[in-house]
């Protein structure tokens, strides 16, 4: 029944998602996720863990990754919207450190595949918000990375929110910039 469109962006394994959606008087109809559907556009990750988060504007998350037990991550966001950022960690690379952003919503229902070894984190542009994740991998404490937001190095440009300040957890301000990841995993 589904089909989906998918765009790809300028750094390559990076890919947004549209569904089909079916709307009549009732409201609509769409599927989030087929197997099938995926793997015929490239995407034929197994997912084995989904989770949600709800968030206030402003709220910024990230830039997170795993270090030993990278995730694959198809993201959305089910309420409200946000900004979503992608940042290419992947040794040799020909994009490593280039990031790339997209606005996800309850009304635009894309969905951003994230592939193993980026960083990712996203910024709450409405009110509220509630974005959702499937994860190709277990959750494994102590397995957390992350580079800080705002890294000179990579330069991502986040919206403004006009008089919202953002609002980041301790560990997230205290994230180094591309170069000290760089280093640390050279060293370790």
């Amino acid at each position: 029944m589904g089909k989906i469109t998918v765009e790809t962006c300028e750094i390559e394994g990076l890919k947004i998602i549209t569904p089909t959606v079916y709307g009549d008087e009732r409201g609509y109809f769409m599927e989030t996720y087929n197997y099938n559907d995926f793997k015929e556009a490239g995407i034929s990750e197994i997912f084995v863990q989904d989770n949600q988060s709800a968030s206030k504007k402003g709220v910024l998350r990230g830039l997170h990754f795993q270090k030993n037990f990278p995730q694959d991550k198809l993201v959305r966001v089910i309420k409200g919207e946000v900004y979503d950022v992608a940042v290419d960690l992947r040794e040799g690379s020909e994009t490593f450190g280039k990031w790339f952003g997209v606005v996800l919503s309850e009304e635009n229902k894309k969905q951003f595949f994230i592939p193993k070894h980026f960083a990712h984190g996203y910024l709450v542009l409405s009110d509220y918000a509630e974005f959702c994740y499937k994860c190709s991998d277990f959750y494994h404490p102590g397995d957390d990375g992350g580079i800080a937001y705002n890294a000179e190095d990579i330069g991502i440009e986040w919206p403004d929110l006009g008089d919202t300040k953002f609002t980041l957890l301790e560990r997230d301000l205290n994230w180094g910039n591309l170069a000290d990841y760089v280093k640390a995993s050279k060293e370790g």
